[in-house]
């Protein structure tokens, strides 16, 4: 359960990267807090009190995946990619051990509307030719 909630720390700090926590990013934040088993209430308590990402070396390769691909969704939501967004994504790439590449390789098979299913197997299968 600690790993969602500091995945959420992660996505609220990349949401507010850009200077609006906008009405799309904290939806999708509160949607897959929701997903992972949470009550509203600790996902607000997460953004008031975020949760540090945990040691790298503690996640699985599932696990950072995870990381990755949400981060990438949750910066394509507002339909707005800014640079700022872009290097807090690369930024984050590398703390989970792939080269930076990796987030302009896989965005473009990663759909800003959660609905839209992206083929996971075949983005994991992308993102292990980008592990450091």
């Amino acid at each position: 359960m600690s790993t969602i909630k500091a995945q959420l720390s992660t996505l609220i700090e990349l949401a507010k990267i850009d200077g609006e926590f906008d009405g799309q990013e904290k939806l999708h934040i509160l949607m897959l807090g929701r997903a992972n088993g949470l009550s509203e209430i600790e996902i607000k308590d997460i953004v008031k009190n975020p949760v540090p990402m945990p040691d790298v070396k503690l996640l699985t390769s599932d696990d950072k995946f995870d990381y990755l691909f949400n981060i990438i969704q949750l910066m394509k939501i507002d339909q707005e990619v800014y640079k700022s967004e872009i290097h807090h994504c690369e930024k984050l790439a590398t703390k989970l051990g792939f080269k930076t590449k990796v987030v302009s390789a896989i965005s473009s098979q990663v759909y800003s509307d959660p609905s839209i299913s992206a083929d996971i197997d075949a983005l994991k299968k992308a993102v292990k030719k980008y592990e450091i």
